[in-house]
């Protein structure tokens, strides 16, 4: 699997990878702008992400601007809906204004931190990712 994990923190990038890592090759973004800069590169490579762990609360561009970016560059890719990468909000954000902005960005899961590791296998195998 291909993971590309969107997170400005350090400790939480480090221990979502960690988690990821048994599962394929995890690449990190410190941004969005890295982010949408990696997806449009995987797009044009024809190696898409598989899965994509966003954080919403970053500098250059938030999670949800990002989230809207991904699945514009699918769509001018001609991946269509339930198509494209499965993209998993992580975030310290649990106001119901936030999750639903998310899901009404396309977004697949929603997690909280911090991030638990059995709340994300579950995400995961929802996702139909990991059995």
């Amino acid at each position: 699997m291909k993971i590309l994990v969107v997170e400005d923190d350090f400790i939480s990038r480090k221990v979502i990878a960690s988690i990821l890592s048994e599962f394929g090759t995890v690449d990190i973004a410190v941004n969005g702008l890295e982010a949408q800069e990696a997806v449009q590169l995987a797009l044009k490579e024809e190696s898409p992400y598989n899965l994509i762990c966003l954080d919403i609360m970053m500098p250059e561009m938030d999670g949800h601007e990002v989230l809207q970016k991904i699945r514009a560059d699918e769509a001018a890719a001609g991946v269509y809906l339930n198509n494209g990468v499965k993209i998993v909000m992580t975030t310290a954000l649990k106001d119901m204004k936030n999750v639903m902005k998310a899901y009404n960005n396309l977004c697949d899961g929603y997690l909280t931190k911090p991030i638990d590791r059995g709340e994300l296998m579950a995400v995961l195998v929802e996702l139909e990712l990991v059995d």
